[in-house]
């Protein structure tokens, strides 16, 4: 079965099942995954799990060619003499077949454009499948032996075992993640936190100027703090405001979205950005630089819908599991002397950024050596996973010491909060196993074969190949991986006509269209805030469509005006 056809059973599987029939979002997700990988074919399987191992994507003309370099040859493993299977498709989904092996011939250290040390394995033909010389082409998988049989493993599991598989692997991802921001939140709001940061965030900017707070906090925190995060972070802030000013909820919660999701596409060293820039060799200061500027055009434009969408909508403050309406109402009377201080408030939202930043800053600019005794303890709390543990901790402490809650009266809450928090770790990993379904039906590999062409145009061709990928599988941060290694080559000197900073703003605006419910970002939005699957689909996805845009827009007017290098 074509895999854009499998792609459509699935999306109406979801859409259809939470919206007409009613369906629990996580059991709409699990049904649509399970659906998805029943009809997918062996061979996509198997092309799939065999690419997850391979050594590289060889030479990028169709030349002939004897050999091939491979970067990185001592993180790979690699030593002279190892020999390596050589795997072809007729198309991008075609099934792979071994057309020959290559060997290693020799291992030398090179330095890069930048002064960066690395090993490098030259890979020689030693000979086709058929005692022919093999004559290497762009597209061909070098793979290991081992990881190739490996591959074919996995990929012969049965449906439930590998929706199983990526169910896990997105509970490892955020599981620790959205239980200890789920405590936090609760923490902030019953201690008065969350209303003392809004009470002193309104003295200074007023109740017409908090969005735009919420707004540039939003970018800001996104710049070294993944989306999700910022969100869970912040969104206690926005409740603590509705029910204080008892309107603009929506405008409060887009706010927040507006700044925090292009920062996260756009401006290193967040993940998606940081690998793209490597990746076409764009300096990380110009890239910063330049996502900085184009991701403030998008987030301004999101912050003007999220402003068209108040003013013709209306989402309202929602009871959640751990929070009822009145819980909040007699939160938001509570005196300011029943409130803890402004900088114990900030304490639990500021922590986990300084150790998260902290961290990135250290790695990315080389200001600790990997072997200094301080680089491990750096690492640790500087895991997202620690840094929200420690900032959790911090939050029930301050609850505890702010409103003497006995140690009874503190379990209780975060019991709550974990019952809140559990709902959304089943949705979220409901999202990535249906997205892990979908990417092996080899849906992305479709691009590789749209003919390209220079300049302006591959700048729009690069920002579509991403949006498809982004709205197939759902997460921003893949999408940008898998559409640079489409599009490494037009970043070659003399080959795009303009600099290859715009072909990574490209696609990092690519990635923001289209916001829906197999993005686990969607879904956290919807069920922290309180929004419904329909009212996420109403202002979530079309702001992520336009933002985007927009982003384009500015990139191919910076293109066409400042080439830069053309």
């Amino acid at each position: 079965m074509h895999p854009l056809l499998i792609l459509a059973i699935g999306v109406v599987i979801v859409i259809g099942g939470v919206l007409l029939l009613r369906m629990h979002a996580y059991l709409a997700l699990v049904v649509a995954a399970l659906v998805v990988g029943l009809l997918t074919p062996q061979s996509a399987l198997d092309r799939y799990w065999v690419e997850q191992d391979k050594l590289t994507a060889v030479n990028e003309e169709e030349a002939a060619a004897q050999e091939v370099k491979v970067a990185n040859a001592a993180k790979a493993g690699l030593d002279e003499g190892m020999q390596f299977l050589v795997l072809r498709g007729a198309s991008s989904t075609a099934p792979l077949e071994q057309v020959g092996r290559v060997a290693v011939r020799e291992i030398r250290d090179a330095t890069d454009e930048k002064g960066n040390k690395k090993s490098i394995a030259v890979l020689t033909s030693i000979g086709g499948a058929d005692g022919a010389s093999l004559t290497l082409k762009r597209g061909d998988v070098v793979i290991d032996p081992r990881a190739y049989r490996a591959g074919l493993a996995t990929a012969g599991k049965t449906v439930g075992e590998r929706v199983a598989r990526d169910f896990g692997s997105t509970c490892a991802s955020i599981g620790i993640l959205i239980a200890m921001a789920a405590i936090i939140g609760k923490c902030l709001l019953d201690s008065g936190a969350a209303d003392k940061i809004v009470r002193a965030s309104m003295r200074v900017t007023g109740e017409s100027g908090a969005p735009i707070a919420f707004l540039g906090s939003g970018f800001l925190l996104g710049i070294p703090v993944f989306f999700d995060t910022v969100f869970y972070l912040m969104i206690p802030l926005g409740k603590a405001l509705q029910m204080r000013t008892g309107r603009n909820y929506l405008l409060f919660v887009l706010s927040i979205v507006a700044g925090a999701t292009m920062a996260h596409s756009l401006v290193p060293p967040t993940p998606g950005p940081l690998f793209v820039a490597g990746e076409l060799g764009v300096d990380l200061g110009m890239m910063i630089v330049a996502g900085c500027l184009v991701g403030l055009c998008s987030s301004t434009a999101g912050f003007l819908f999220a402003r068209f969408a108040n003013a013709r909508g209306e989402v309202p403050l929602r009871e959640s599991p751990d929070f009822s309406l009145k819980d909040l109402e007699e939160l938001s009377k509570r005196t300011e002397s029943q409130l803890p201080p402004l900088w114990l408030a900030l304490t639990p939202i500021v922590l986990p950024v300084l150790l998260i930043a902290g961290n990135t800053v250290l790695k990315t600019f080389n200001l600790l050596p990997a072997d200094s005794p301080l680089a491990p303890i750096a690492e640790t709390l500087g895991n997202k996973n620690v840094a929200l543990s420690i900032a959790a901790g911090v939050a029930m402490l301050m609850l505890v010491w702010q409103q003497r809650t006995s140690l009874v009266e503190l379990n209780k809450a975060v019991g709550a909060s974990l019952a809140s928090g559990g709902v959304i770790i089943l949705i979220t990993a409901g999202g990535g196993a249906f997205g892990g379904a979908l990417k092996q039906t080899g849906v992305a590999n479709l691009i590789s074969e749209i003919p390209t062409q220079s300049h302006l145009v591959v700048l729009i061709l690069a920002f579509l190949i991403t949006t498809a990928i982004r709205t197939a599988q759902g997460s921003a941060t893949v999408a940008m991986i898998t559409a640079v290694g489409v599009l490494a080559g037009f970043a070659e000197e003399g080959q795009l006509g303009c600099n290859p900073v715009y072909l990574a703003l490209a696609i990092g605006c690519g990635s923001k269209p289209i916001a829906w419910m197999n993005d686990s970002g969607f879904w956290v939005i919807c069920k922290m805030s309180g929004m419904t699957e329909a009212e996420g689909l109403r202002y979530v996805t079309p702001m992520s469509i336009l933002m985007g845009l927009v982003g384009l827009a500015v990139t191919l007017l910076a293109a066409w005006l400042m080439p830069l290098n053309a």
